[in-house]
């Protein structure tokens, strides 16, 4: 006979107090981390019934734009790792000052590179060598949609200083806001105004703005609230900047890889182009759901070590690496098994469809390592080891390249390219491994 309070006393004895720490932090960041992707996936479908070239060319400047808000990411993982450190020494005031240097940085940054990008956008595009109607539909989303960079940095810095402060609930309920108004004007615009695939660019920047104006209110008040600076500050905001300039270069090694990635599958024309933007799409929805622990990591760990606690975060290193490869399980799997119900909500096209169902065999194998990847990833951020970060970054991109290559130049297709993948991923994998076995990562104090 099954004993109910057995069970229950059972269970608190799996999920320790530091589980539930990690678990109050991350179930909140893994859905405001499906923000981003959700937004992409809309766009995908939306965009995917309006015909294989204009899915392909959504796929380009996807790209392009993830490309850049990559090397941005700083924004959230320094302000983050800032933001936590300072508060676990006891410096509310000190954080939310920090945290506000960054998100002037991220508006200032958001648009130099909105307009750097207008300027060269024929060049960059020209990179990938697509068929010209392809291009063509990649330069009309990306002209609209580089108009919400600053929007997006702002987003990213104002989420990075709430996490920082251990509060993950509120950009949670603006990314369900921001989701749902970009669907409904993605249909209208698309469809409804006739705007094409620039109507699905349009509706995603309106979606964007909103959610950084919400956002910023929220830190403001807080800010004010603690008597935090609020006015412009040089020095600060160079901080910020000099802060992030190894995760800059770690994150520009991953993007690397990305754009090899896609700038090969480019190699197999549209409908392999297509078939990888939607396989991407699920990848980037994935790898941010994985990547909740891994923020979640990033503001135990940074206050952990602000107050001096290594013991504590060694514990939590371990239990979140767990977590890290159960979740890669069950979210690899799951992706598999409900094939059958969203694919055709992406194309209607057979040969696009039979090719991603090939592809998300690799995509299951590649889940569980990635989730090692991504928890290693957040807890080293959290700690400060940037600098480390990007070697490990170029020395797993300088493993995958000659594999990204080969598969190109022998024109072996898709599936191939995505195995290639799991021996970046791998890579990466082991770089982290090394790193975390050891102590150079456990510097203490309310600065590294």
């Amino acid at each position: 006979m099954r004993n109910p309070a057995s069970e229950s006393r059972g269970l608190r004895r799996f999920f320790t107090a530091q589980d539930r720490e990690i678990f109050a932090l991350a179930i909140p960041a893994f859905a405001t981390l499906l923000s981003e992707p959700l937004l992409l996936l809309a766009d995908t479908a939306i965009v995917g019934h309006l015909g294989t070239t204009q899915l392909a060319g959504l796929g380009l400047a996807a790209n392009v734009l993830a490309f850049i808000i990559g090397l941005c990411v700083f924004l959230a993982y320094g302000t983050t790792s800032t933001v936590a450190r300072r508060l676990g020494a006891g410096d509310r005031t000190g954080a939310l000052t920090g945290g506000l240097d960054g998100m002037v940085l991220a508006v200032l940054l958001g648009i130099v590179l909105c307009v750097l990008l207008q300027l060269i956008m024929p060049a960059v595009l020209g990179i990938y060598r697509a068929d010209p109607e392809v291009t063509a539909a990649a330069t009309a989303y990306l002209r609209v949609a580089a108009l919400g960079l600053p929007s997006v940095l702002l987003v990213l810095a104002s989420t990075g200083v709430l996490r920082g402060l251990h509060d993950t609930r509120t950009p949670l309920y603006v990314v369900i806001a921001t989701n749902l108004v970009n669907i409904g004007l993605n249909f209208l615009l698309v469809y409804g105004a006739g705007l094409g695939i620039a109507g699905s660019a349009l509706g995603t920047l309106i979606a964007q703005t909103g959610a950084a104006v919400i956002l910023a209110i929220v830190v403001v008040r807080g800010a004010r609230r603690d008597h935090a600076r609020l006015r412009f500050r040089p020095r600060g905001i160079l901080s910020a900047a000099r802060t992030g300039i190894w995760l800059v270069a770690r994150t520009a090694a991953l993007q690397a890889g990305y754009t090899i990635t896609t700038m090969v599958a480019a190699t197999g024309g549209a409908v392999a182009l297509a078939a990888h933007q939607v396989v991407g799409s699920l990848w980037t929805l994935l790898a941010f759901a994985l990547d909740a622990i891994a923020i979640a990591a990033q503001a135990i760990i940074g206050s952990y070590l602000g107050a001096g606690q290594i013991e504590r975060g060694r514990s939590a290193m371990r239990r979140m690496i767990i977590w890290g490869v159960v979740c890669g399980v069950v979210f690899g799997v799951a992706v598999l098994l409900a094939r059958p119900l969203y694919v055709g909500l992406f194309t209607p096209d057979a040969a696009v469809i039979d090719l991603i169902a090939g592809v998300l065999i690799v995509v299951v194998v590649i889940t569980p390592i990635a989730g090692v990847v991504y928890v290693l990833d957040g807890i080293l951020i959290g700690a400060g080891d940037g600098r480390y970060l990007a070697l490990a970054g170029v020395i797993a991109l300088l493993a995958y390249a000659p594999l990204a290559i080969i598969v190109g130049l022998n024109q072996a297709g898709l599936i191939w390219l995505w195995i290639a993948w799991t021996g970046y991923m791998i890579a990466r994998m082991i770089t982290l491994l090394l790193r975390a076995r050891g102590t150079a990562w456990l510097r203490t104090g309310a600065t590294v």
